[in-house]
């Protein structure tokens, strides 16, 4: 991990950005997948599935019966702590609802805005070597509590043809209404067009590899809506010299075991501490799983150190981080001064890993800069806003000299004659 002591501006842009592979091919790729599937359905799906995965499946969606048989594999302990951080974030995401909106603009015109649910949404859940079932928590709980009349959820399935027991029994206590066994950018592009056995979705949510993430930007950018845009995970761990470089260094390392292109930024106050939390990552990451996937995300990290500590807010301002970390004096009031971050962790007992399972909060949240314009998933991300308007003859009458000096000065003369017809027709 490079240290940075004292960057001139003129190196933020540099040091902000973000490690990122060269993915033409995989553009090409996933934009014939997509089409393939959009014009052969299932019998596409199960040619990708054969050609990509080397077995043959001859249904896609996990049976009832199937269902009650994983639940039954999933131990005590786990469905105990399932249950907790079920009860947390759904009582976060609850009381995220919100009231209807009515306002009386001017006397006889009502405007009325009102949060209804998106019809039906589909959840892509990672498998393979960690199957995220956290993240199916993250996302069927706010979909049930905004009201979706229907939640799909797809998963890839094992050589076997399986789906994690620990992804279907989550999926079960959190409502989903049908699990699908497939993966990759396949699902992605079902969930977008629908197959003869997999149902066309209003929205996709949920993480996954670059052939997952490009597939949604894709389908995203023509008939489907996806959550936000997405990129490998990220933190950035804010620290003064009273911080603890031991907990600094667990919080990187956290993250750094997502993936080889996630990263994990350090902004400290001194050389020492760097360096402490240097020596400290080395040590925890002898204890470690997943060491290889953490070199190679730390090889493009690094610790940038200014003594200043408005320069330190103001470099995690650049940065936009997916995930912020605290460790200062008056972490609240450093708090204050972000604007930029997707979820922020406030204090020293306040590791990421609470986030990720069950503090309350969702973690699904923007990466690669775009918390500047993105939020994380919440309640509202399933659902959509309609205004209604409601305006009485003495309402119209007195906003018509509004509305027709507008559109007149617009050119749109049909606009304002369909003001003029109605008080020249009045028959109240």
């Amino acid at each position: 991990m490079t240290i940075y002591n004292e960057p001139e501006y003129a190196e933020w842009p540099r040091l902000t950005e973000r490690f990122r592979r060269d993915d033409e091919q995989i553009t090409e790729q996933v934009a014939a997948i997509i089409d393939e599937v959009r014009c052969g359905g299932d019998k596409a799906l199960r040619d990708i599935t054969r050609r990509i995965e080397g077995r043959d499946c001859c249904a896609f969606e996990i049976t009832a019966g199937e269902r009650r048989a994983a639940a039954a594999e999933v131990s005590a302990e786990l469905k105990e702590a399932i249950a907790t951080a079920k009860a947390n974030i759904e009582a976060f995401h609850r009381a995220q609802l919100t009231e209807e909106v009515v306002v009386e603009t001017m006397p006889g015109v009502r405007c009325i805005q009102k949060a209804v649910p998106i019809g039906r949404v589909g959840l892509y859940i990672p498998g393979g070597k960690a199957p995220l079932l956290s993240t199916v928590l993250m996302l069927a709980i706010p979909a049930r509590i905004a009201g979706c009349r229907e939640t799909i959820l797809c998963s890839p399935a094992s050589a076997a043809g399986c789906i994690a027991p620990e992804i279907i029994y989550a999926a079960d206590v959190c409502g989903v209404d049908r699990i699908f066994a497939i993966g990759g950018a396949q699902a992605i592009a079902a969930m977008a067009y629908g197959s003869e056995s997999i149902p066309r979705v209003d929205k996709i949510f949920g993480p996954g590899n670059r052939y997952v993430t490009r597939a949604k930007q894709l389908v995203g950018a023509e008939t489907t809506a996806i959550d936000m845009p997405a990129g490998p995970s990220e933190v950035l761990v804010l620290a003064d010299d009273e911080a603890s470089a031991d907990f600094a260094a667990a919080d990187m390392l956290s993250q750094a075991e997502h993936g080889g292109d996630s990263q994990a930024i350090l902004v400290c106050a001194s050389q020492r501490f760097a360096l402490d939390v240097q020596q400290a990552i080395g040590r925890q990451a002898e204890r470690l799983g997943r060491r290889e996937i953490i070199a190679e995300a730390l090889s493009h990290s690094r610790a940038v150190i200014f003594a200043d500590r408005g320069k330190r807010l103001a470099f995690a301002e650049a940065y936009a981080p997916e995930h912020l970390i605290i460790s200062m004096r008056d972490p609240w009031e450093a708090a204050g001064k972000i604007t930029a971050a997707g979820s922020v962790f406030i204090g020293q007992w306040s590791p990421e890993s609470a986030g990720d399972y069950a503090s309350g909060t969702n973690h699904t949240l923007p990466t690669g800069g775009w918390a500047r314009s993105y939020s994380g998933v919440n309640t509202s991300s399933f659902m959509r806003k309609i205004t209604y308007q409601e305006l009485s003859r003495e309402g119209l009458g007195l906003l018509a000299p509004t509305i027709t000096a507008m559109a007149e000065t617009e050119g749109l003369t049909a606009h304002a004659e369909a003001v003029r017809i109605r008080l020249e027709n009045d028959r109240s």
